[in-house]
């Protein structure tokens, strides 16, 4: 019997094997601050794990399974196989062995399974809780209704168990919506623009709570506490301080356009590794906002994929709030890979629809 696999699944593995390579030699390669939170959640030297927050849960994970005694090398082999499976059962498109800007991007975020999840790390519980989100989207197993309640309640869990800003998710996710039901010209652009209002409305009406704005008691307070140490030369810190109203608005704003359209990393110009994620960053939400753009125009074909437009433009807003720098903002994007890779190729996984 003659065994036949497609191009696209060969280069798909193909890609595979490399990330199973490259994670399984990062540890002789990678800088060590790759490997700071890897350490912490492998040796727990306090004692920390538990059944709540992100870091406990993390701690107690690798001790349960035995995953946090190992090298990180092993770590590698036993998790990077599980995530590219994920990826793999989501589907891989036909056209994934062509070269354009769409595959690309598809190619780099995987490729970065091998520097970011190669090791302990809070990515690989975010990444398989995440990948919930894009099967149910894809398999319409309920109503639309039913399936964006089913997300939104999930994501809210999550948050609260878990990473507390994933409860923000839904409602600004709900907002973008709202807006994108609006007969405005601009439509892409509105929708994001509504949903960075509402985070500087949750932030601004969290200060009135706490006395602390949400970019001032997380960015900010972790960056003054960093300053001067290693690798916080991508650090992202608000030229206004955010003790104020506007303060915090403007910072929001800054952090929005620096961790997504982040065109004021250029002043690195003589940090290629910075100069590279700038360009690679801005082509990405370019790319996303065209696709977005187009699935909006057959919103009612695409009618469960566009919440993978709405759920993944509300998270980058959120990353504008609380990412202390550009290392930890491409990390935290391939926490969420399955859902950007869904949005990539939202018209390439069901073919009652013509594209």
């Amino acid at each position: 019997m003659q065994l036949f696999i497609s191009r696209s699944k060969l280069v798909y593995w193909l890609l595979g094997l490399a990330v199973l390579i490259l994670g399984i030699l990062a540890p002789f390669y990678l800088p060590a601050r790759f490997f700071y939170d890897a350490v912490v959640i492998a040796e727990d030297f306090y004692n920390e794990k538990g059944v709540w927050r992100s870091y406990p849960v993390t701690m107690l994970f690798y001790d349960i399974t035995g995953l946090g005694s190992l090298t990180f090398s092993l770590v590698a082999l036993m998790q990077l196989p599980v995530l590219l499976f994920i990826i793999y059962k989501l589907g891989i498109p036909e056209c994934f062995a062509k070269l354009t800007v769409r595959n690309a991007l598809a190619y780099s975020l995987i490729l970065m399974l091998a520097f970011f999840i190669s090791m302990p790390s809070k990515e690989f519980i975010t990444f398989i809780f995440i990948s919930f989100v894009p099967f149910l989207l894809k398999k319409q197993y309920f109503s639309l209704s039913k399936t964006i309640v089913l997300i939104f309640l999930s994501l809210f869990i999550f948050g609260v168990w878990y990473r507390p800003y994933y409860v923000l998710i839904p409602i600004i996710a709900g907002v973008i919506y709202l807006t994108s039901l609006i007969n405005f010209k601009r439509k892409v652009l509105t929708g994001i623009f509504s949903g960075i209002l509402i985070a500087i409305f949750l932030s601004l009406s969290y200060g009135f709570v706490k006395g602390e704005y949400l970019s001032q008691s997380t960015r900010e307070t972790l960056n003054e506490e960093r300053l001067g140490k290693e690798a916080t030369n991508s650090a992202i810190t608000s030229p206004l301080k955010t003790d104020t109203w506007y303060g915090e608005t403007y910072g929001i704003i800054y952090g929005f356009v620096s961790v997504n359209a982040p065109v004021n990393g250029f002043k690195h110009l003589f940090e290629p590794q910075i100069v590279t994620f700038v360009f690679w960053q801005l082509i990405l939400t370019l790319y996303l906002m065209f696709l977005y753009r187009n699935c909006l125009a057959k919103r009612k074909s695409y009618s469960y994929e566009i919440w993978a437009f709405y759920l993944v433009f509300a998270y980058f807003i959120i990353q504008g709030i609380f990412e202390p720098d550009l290392g930890s903002a491409v990390k935290h994007k391939i926490g969420i890979l399955p859902l950007l890779y869904f949005a990539l190729y939202y018209d390439s996984f069901r073919k009652n629809i013509p594209v």
